[in-house]
């Protein structure tokens, strides 16, 4: 009976809480989510097959989520592998010839192939692509010092709507092809914040390892505007590995994205907690405040 009873306990919890998502599942019908899923942020298999798991979800309900994913730690691991030395120029690492061509294999082969084949998994239906598909995202050096390093400037979405209309999750890996035939490699968040301003999203979720921009004392700033960003930017309080992030989320909004999310890609069901609840996850920056009390408008 005991037993029972708990069991009760947790079904009316799960009702609970279907009952007070429901204007965020309403809210989100038919929105484009695109979201940045880091190398770090992958784990293991538990953690990949979570996210996957959400990301099905979100189009179960009726949202159109594009996944662009990072994939540094695996790239490092094969240029290793493979005795292919780096070299850095300013912290940047140099892409060569040869590292392209490792950089290219990493991320359109067994990086988006895994994530492909965690949604499929998940009975979810989703195609890998690169940014060389139907020319989505042509690139021009961003530094010739850097060789093959790239910068998404001419932005072609037509693909990523046809496969909406298809039901189908694109994800992306974030390389482009250039004027003459090269590949170039596109820092993820660069990527992902150019398809997301292409497509005009209605959210940009940075997934990282950190729990999101955090004040001079050290806590969770849960929203931002572009100008609290800058200021802080401005006085150290965001540096180091943050700075990248919060200027790839000020570059969204300025193109159109309604918000920018950065959180902690590690914490369990970060994207439905950000999307489908009144509290979130993370830190969020918009341009304008929200119609109503709930940081989700």
């Amino acid at each position: 009976m005991k037993k029972q009873l708990m069991n009760m306990e947790d079904s009316v919890a799960t009702a609970r809480t279907l009952n007070e998502a429901l204007p965020y599942l309403q809210r989100y019908t038919g929105a484009i989510v695109v979201i940045k899923f880091g190398g770090n942020a992958m784990g293991d298999d538990a953690a990949m097959a979570e996210f996957a798991q959400d990301v099905v979800f979100m189009r179960q309900v009726g949202v159109n989520p594009v996944v662009v994913h990072g994939g540094g730690p695996q790239i490092n691991a094969l240029l290793k592998k493979l005795e292919i030395p780096t070299t850095f120029v300013r912290g940047k690492r140099v892409t060569d010839a040869a590292t392209v061509e490792v950089v290219e294999m990493v991320l359109s082969g067994l990086v988006n192939k895994r994530i492909v084949q965690a949604i499929n998994d998940q009975g979810g239906r989703a195609v890998g692509i690169s940014g060389k598909d139907d020319d989505l995202m042509v690139c021009e050096p961003d530094d010739p010092e850097l060789g093959f390093v790239g910068k998404p400037r001419d932005m072609r979405p037509q693909v990523l709507h046809d496969l909406f209309k298809a039901g189908i999750i694109p994800v992306v890996a974030p390389v482009g092809p250039g004027d003459n035939g090269e590949t170039y490699n596109v820092n993820g968040d660069t990527a992902a914040g150019a398809i997301a301003g292409a497509l005009k999203a209605d959210r940009l979720l940075l997934l990282t390892d950190v729990p999101g921009v955090k004040n001079e004392a050290g806590e969770v700033v849960t929203q931002l505007t572009p100008e609290e960003v800058r200021d802080m930017t401005d006085r150290g309080v965001i540096s180091g590995g943050m700075i990248p992030k919060t200027e790839t989320a000020l570059a969204a909004l300025e193109q159109g994205v309604r918000a920018v999310v950065i959180l902690d890609g590690r914490i369990p069901n970060a994207c439905l907690l950000e999307l489908f609840t009144d509290h979130g996850a993370g830190s969020i920056i918009r341009s304008t405040a929200p119609r109503v009390k709930p940081r989700n408008e």
